[in-house]
């Protein structure tokens, strides 16, 4: 069977081209859907369904558009109530891509659309499912999205669902069968996946936690919802744009790729009250930057970094970015749903520079320094990483703030004292440092290579120990 993978590691995200007999479809495809196009012209085929598992929460998903460029029928699972023309299939309902059948097998769960889809083909031989966010490699959806939207649908009716479709209509399929999840590692939408994007159903069941066969549940439920932060404010934006329908890409690219001269950029800023998003290396940042603007570079994972901390999905936006970079930075914010960028600063640095406006830098500092100066200075040390990183090493004594929810524990941040400032390999300290400048925070240190250079400085780490383990 003809299926391809197409793995946008920025996001963690998979979608799934299949084609047969001249007929292509599409599974959870991203926002800029003309590469989809393409790979059905080349194969000289046409585009018939664009089929969703859910309505997604980390990405606005470009159905909309692949349908009016193409005229294929968008396919969601039952109980999915579009703001759209869309086929909402039965529980078990097969379609036909050449001589290929897909099967949209109902998985609430995730959500109460979720639906996953049973590959078969010319032969009848049952080669894969497309899972959504109902399976992942190593782990489950996680249950706790729906109720942003269905107040009374609480996390622990939808992980009650989600046993009920993993034991009742994944697991009794053929251990053959290749699973195709919608994210991998990094993703947002589960806490424990797998690096590795496709497995089969059998060996899914023997080290995937959730698969467990002796799984009563309420164990289920209690080992899905244990140790799951909250999601992402842009999640339930999202989820609204796409079951309520957005503009074209090409509508924001129009308005979006605008460049500005140094005057008129810094008068619409002051005008709008944009944000001033710097997407170049942390390294240039570092060095300098314009006054107030938040960095989040591009080489990293931007997109789910731009919406776990830029907590309106319409907040105005304007750009800095690396020269030939400025159409690659809007499409990446329209991934996830940012459509009011105002446009880029032309010319960047130089010209800002040029028109004599001023710039700040950052005091970053090497491992070897802090290995050197951190026992003479005594300052604090932040470390900015997730808590699970924290606890497999960190330096002695440092305060954990994540970078998820520097927001939400300012008050946590020394407010009087220099302090040292560093993540895992120097992108996400840097976003953080740029945060706190902008909120007025100007005493931090920045550690370049974050932990990797520190324990290669030869900087002692430890590890979190649990109070009940301490006899």
């Amino acid at each position: 069977m003809k299926i391809e993978q197409i793995y946008t590691g920025c996001m963690a995200h998979a979608a799934y081209y299949i084609e047969n007999n001249g007929e292509a479809a599409i599974f959870d495809p991203l926002r800029e859907v003309q590469s989809y196009i393409d790979k059905a012209t080349k194969d000289n085929a046409k585009i018939k369904y664009i089929f969703e598992t859910h309505f997604h929460a980390d990405f606005v998903s470009g159905h909309l558009d692949l349908s009016k460029k193409t005229g294929a029928q968008i396919v969601y699972g039952p109980t999915a109530k579009p703001n759209f023309e869309t086929i909402i299939a039965e529980d078990n309902q097969e379609f036909k891509i050449g001589n290929y059948t897909i099967k949209a097998i109902h998985t609430p769960g995730h959500t109460l659309e979720s639906t996953t889809y049973l590959l078969i083909d010319e032969n009848g031989q049952q080669h894969g499912i497309i899972t959504g966010d109902t399976l992942f490699i190593g782990d489950v959806g996680r249950p706790d999205l729906a109720q942003k939207l269905v107040t009374d649908l609480t996390q622990e009716k939808l992980a009650g669902m989600l046993y009920d479709s993993l034991r009742n209509k994944i697991m009794p399929l053929s251990d053959d069968l290749i699973v195709y999840p919608n994210h991998g590692a990094g993703s947002a939408c589960g806490k424990n996946m797998s690096k590795e994007t496709t497995d089969t159903l059998g060996n899914q069941k023997k080290v995937n936690y959730a698969l467990r066969a002796d799984m009563t549940k309420e164990e289920f439920i209690a080992e899905l919802l244990d140790g799951l932060s909250a999601p992402p404010a842009y999640f339930p934006q999202n989820v609204l744009m796409n079951i309520q329908g957005y503009d074209s890409l090409e509508t924001i690219m129009t308005k979006a790729n605008t460049a500005l001269e140094p005057d008129s950029f810094e008068a619409l800023a002051n005008q709008s009250e944009a944000l001033i998003l710097d997407v170049r290396h942390e390294n240039d940042f570092v060095k300098e930057h314009v006054p107030n603007s938040v960095f989040i570079g591009l080489h990293g994972n931007f997109a789910p970094w731009v919406g776990a901390l830029i907590m309106d999905v319409k907040h105005p936006i304007l750009l800095i970015t690396p020269e030939g970079k400025e159409e690659e930075a809007i499409t990446r914010l329209a991934r996830v749903g940012f459509d009011n960028c105002l446009g880029y600063l032309k010319g960047g640095l130089t010209a800002w520079k040029a028109a004599g406006f001023e710039t700040e830098s950052i005091v970053s500092i090497s491992p070897e320094q802090f290995a050197t100066e951190k026992d003479q200075t005594k300052h604090p040390v932040v470390d900015s990483r997730k808590p699970s990183e924290y606890k497999a090493e960190h330096v002695e004594n440092a305060i954990n703030i994540p970078l998820d929810f520097v927001n939400a524990q300012l008050s946590e941040v020394p407010k009087k004292e220099e302090f040292y400032l560093h993540c895992a390999g120097g992108y996400r300290s840097v976003i953080m440092a740029s945060i706190l400048k902008a909120r007025g925070y100007h005493n931090m240190i920045n550690v370049e290579k974050g932990i990797s250079g520190i324990r290669n400085a030869g900087v002692p780490l430890t590890q979190f120990v649990c109070p009940s383990t301490l006899k």
